[in-house]
């Protein structure tokens, strides 16, 4: 089972060394990412939990399959991960330098196969002889 305590976990995990991931969660607790709340408390400690969103982001993985890693379930590991997510993320900035280069991730998404896949319903034109909103053809 994968956990914070073993620093050999935290750098292939999140790519940063044992001291940044400590000062990673020092920056988390005061932000106030581990309040004392009513409820049913967290089944991970907060050093366990940010490695899991860590490894989550860093793998490209699914919920299901680090839950395991971590001995919680797909369930506990996502709401995890939607809980903490916003903490780890970065702010977006408002304003840049004149020669500040960015760079951005067009990385193309597939969908789906069309060749397999059932044709769409969304039909340029609709059965009364119509045509949708922003269709380009005329009934």
């Amino acid at each position: 089972m994968l956990t914070a305590s073993e620093s050999s976990w935290t750098a292939p995990s999140t790519g940063l060394s044992p001291r940044q991931f400590g000062k990673l969660i020092t920056a988390l607790r005061c932000e106030g990412a581990d309040p004392v709340r009513k409820g049913r408390p967290w089944s991970l400690p907060l050093e366990d939990r940010v490695l899991l969103v860590a490894a989550y982001w860093r793998t490209n993985l699914t919920p299901r399959q680090p839950a395991p890693l971590f001995g919680v379930s797909k369930s506990a590991a996502d709401r995890i991960i939607n809980h903490l997510g916003p903490s780890l993320a970065l702010q977006p900035r408002r304003r840049f330098r004149k020669d500040t280069v960015l760079i951005v991730d067009g990385t193309l998404v597939p969908t789906r196969d069309h060749t397999v896949a059932e044709q769409s319903k969304n039909w340029a034109r609709c059965p009364s002889g119509t045509t949708r909103p922003g269709s380009s053809r005329t009934g």
